[in-house]
């Protein structure tokens, strides 16, 4: 069974208030694709929630009122009744959300249509490293269903930046390998052992920071003691005897493990991407995904991309669908 653990589908009214990809609405052209590729079952969210995955002024989709979202989650539910074979969802969630925004979350898990969590790996230029974060993953491990982080629509450090194609490619792509690496720094798996976790686009460049992690958490240059945080209010600014919010995880004493906990999807059109995150990760942690829509890459070139991995075909498997099979509770029908 090959189970696709990235794709996404928007309702048609969407396409008439923000700018997306055609294929965005073709619900009937990405099932006949995929049934085409020999591709069983697909999650579909989306990271913006009712928002819009481009730069659209006056558009903030952090500021999306539960009403709206809830409408976006029928939507979204109605297509997968619909279509129970091959879709399942997940349900956005703002990292950063209010009480009654994640109340809202918790509604919309109830729905069997929705099998795990999607959201992004940072809001508005913050990373998920700081507290305000302690109320999503704390859901999150409550709930016991996987989360995709994925890169939000205005990457940070882009704003600046007017080439869209560099925006989704790269700057996307390096705010998912900063929003990975901040989570395992935090500690955030220290402090809710039962997150799943998956990183979007192969998890960015996850793979080649294990080192970079451990030398961040143990600066040797700074003769064994941390540098100053430069930041206002902190070090000698704080009263002694002044608590941490409770909200804080700690920074995590062994940052690399906490990232090899971690999974990455299959997305990056990179065979050498691919390679790396099999070494340094392992099949186990590698679920297949493609991005698609609105990757136009054909679907065949990515299970291609998956055969040739050097991994024996028990592992094969494991990337292609025993992984997700494993992760996501995909037995209840909606």
């Amino acid at each position: 069974m090959i189970i696709d653990i990235h794709g996404h589908l928007s309702p048609p009214e969407a396409a008439k208030r923000f700018p997306m990809p055609p294929s965005l609405t073709d619900v009937d052209g990405m099932l006949a694709a995929r049934a085409e590729a020999g591709i069983d079952l697909t999650i579909i969210g989306s990271p913006v929630g009712a928002g819009a995955m481009a730069r659209v002024a006056g558009v903030d989709n952090y500021a999306q009122p539960r009403d709206r979202l809830r409408a976006f989650h029928a939507w979204m539910s109605g297509l997968i009744r619909k279509f129970p074979d091959q879709l399942r969802g997940y349900v956005y969630a703002n990292p950063f959300g209010d009480d009654d925004h994640l109340e809202g979350v918790r509604e919309t898990l109830a729905d069997p249509a929705f099998v795990g969590l999607i959201t992004t790996s940072s809001v508005h230029g913050e990373l998920l490293g700081s507290p305000r974060a302690d109320s999503f993953f704390a859901l999150a491990a409550e709930a016991g269903v996987p989360v995709l982080v994925h890169a939000p629509a205005e990457p940070a450090g882009t704003e600046r930046v007017e080439e869209t194609g560099f925006v989704e490619q790269i700057g996307r792509f390096g705010d998912v390998t900063l929003g990975m690496a901040m989570i395992a720094f935090a500690g955030w798996l220290d402090k809710y052992p039962g997150l799943r976790l998956i990183g979007a686009t192969g998890g960015g460049a996850m793979a080649l920071l294990p080192e970079r992690l451990q030398t961040a958490a143990r600066p040797r240059h700074w003769a064994g003691g941390a540098p100053p945080s430069g930041r206002p209010g902190t070090a000698a600014a704080a009263p002694p005897a002044a608590r941490p919010d409770p909200g804080t995880p700690r920074p995590s004493a062994d940052p690399a493990a906490a990232l090899r906990r971690m999974y990455v999807d299959t997305s990056p059109f990179s065979a050498a991407h691919l390679s790396l995150n099999a070494e340094v990760l392992g099949p186990e942690r590698m679920l297949f995904g493609t991005d698609s829509p609105p990757m136009a890459a054909p679907l065949e070139d990515f299970i291609h991309l998956i055969e040739k991995l050097p991994v024996d075909a028990a592992a094969q498997q494991l990337i292609l669908g025993g992984n997700a099979q494993a992760l996501f509770d995909l037995r209840s029908r909606p």
